[in-house]
């Protein structure tokens, strides 16, 4: 594998290079916009192929109706495959047939009429900071065909009307479990699922899984029951006992099972381990292990890349951001930290940081770092997410409420501590 250990006289570090990758199997090629049908060829219009995943799971995503568990690393289009068994559902509810429609002109939209009231598609998302990600992505794809996608979590409630008027529902396992739960009020909505997206499905081995087991185990009854097809589709990136799973969904292991190792990912990971001595939770130890953090921070932001540091706690999040920078005021390199001076004038953004209430926030911005998590407001959650993805915030401590999916990238990202 190449791994490289180096001892240092506080810590020492164990170096995991980037995996090799995935070779390319002769029946592999890239399925490009244009030989696709004129329903997926409009919404796909900004893209010229699908990516390398995508494009080996496309014939059973859009071609069948096959259940289908897809396990891939982080940043490999699970979204967009979700959106082909969307389009698969809403293709069958089409008229013409997206395969039979003569589309010449491309300049102008093809034009389906769709069987709104016939179906219902469900995308169970781990929380609603995803959900509402996922709720803007669907819905800014899918209004060239008046397809509605709503929300419907803790915060986003809908009415009977909205609910029937709505096409693709974003929610999560414990809403969805309400709502199904019913014995009556709801099986109008129930009885009209056609496909059941399931996102982050590893988390069956976590606290909610039973919710997330129960709500595909009634979904099963029902097909049978009712002699109806619903569609499962379960995503996840981290999936070691895919097989297992895959039974569970009712997947075809020789059709629907697409299971995609470190190989295939988009961006190459290189991981480096980090064993700080002395011992753990001790105020030595923190100091040490904040020290060693800062190291690392500072060479990736002196090379200009942004970074984030989760930590295990909300309240770690400030400290974190605190003593990072603590030392980079002792090292005389807060500078380096600081937002580019022709960015801080975007009086849209300056406006909205004078607005919160976050007293550490804003004592933090304006040295470039910042804090993220599920304790802080909407409002000033999405205003952090925004300064970073525009370059203003360089460090960004946070805890795991940012990893569930919410899309910011960033060059290197820090884990601090290991309790879980």
């Amino acid at each position: 594998m190449g791994t490289a250990r180096d001892e240092f006289a506080d810590h020492e570090e164990i170096t995991i290079p980037i995996s090799t990758p995935a070779p390319r199997r002769h029946t592999e090629a890239p399925v490009l916009i244009e030989d696709m049908d004129p329903l997926c060829r409009y919404t796909f219009g900004k893209y010229t192929s699908l990516n390398r995943i995508q494009s080996i799971i496309y014939p059973t995503a859009y071609g069948t109706n096959e259940n289908i568990l897809l396990s891939a690393p982080t940043g490999a289009g699970k979204t967009d495959v979700a959106l082909l068994t969307i389009l698969r559902t809403i293709a069958q509810f089409c008229s013409p047939a997206p395969r039979d429609l003569e589309w010449l002109d491309t300049s102008t939209k093809p034009k389906f009429t769709v069987a709104m009231s016939e179906f219902k598609i469900i995308y169970v998302a781990p929380m609603k900071a995803l959900a509402a990600e996922v709720v803007e992505k669907y819905q800014s794809r899918l209004k060239w065909l008046g397809i509605q996608c709503r929300e419907l979590t803790g915060d986003m409630q809908l009415t009977k009307a909205e609910v029937n008027a709505t096409q693709i529902i974003v929610t999560t396992p414990e809403k969805w479990d309400v709502v199904t739960r019913k014995s009556s009020g709801d099986t109008e909505l129930v009885d009209r699922v056609k496909l059941l997206i399931v996102d982050e499905i590893h988390l069956l081995n976590e606290d909610r899984g039973s919710v997330i087991e129960t709500l595909i185990a009634r979904t099963q009854r029902q097909v049978e029951a009712r002699q109806s097809m619903i569609r499962l589709v379960g995503l996840s990136a981290t999936l070691p006992n895919y097989v297992d799973v895959s039974n569970f969904l009712g997947v075809n292991p020789y059709k629907g099972l697409f299971y995609f190792d470190g190989g295939y990912r988009p961006v190459p990971l290189e991981q480096h381990f980090v064993g700080v001595h002395g011992k753990s939770g001790t105020p030595a130890a923190n100091r040490l292990l904040n020290r060693v953090c800062y190291d690392r921070v500072q060479r990736l932001v002196a090379a200009g890349h942004q970074v984030m540091v989760f930590v295990h706690a909300r309240k770690d999040t400030v400290k974190t951001a605190e003593a990072l920078r603590e030392h980079a005021m002792t090292d005389g390199t807060l500078d380096q930290f600081k937002p580019p001076e022709d960015t801080t004038t975007d009086l849209r953004l300056t406006g909205r940081v004078a607005k919160s209430h976050n007293r550490e926030m804003k004592q933090l911005l304006s040295d470039g770092f910042s804090i993220h998590h599920a304790g802080m407001l909407r409002s000033d959650r999405n205003l952090v997410e925004e300064l970073f993805s525009k370059g203003l915030v360089r460090v960004l401590c946070c805890t795991s409420t940012l990893a569930w999916g919410v899309n910011l990238p960033a060059y290197a990202v820090v884990i601090k501590g290991t309790q879980v």
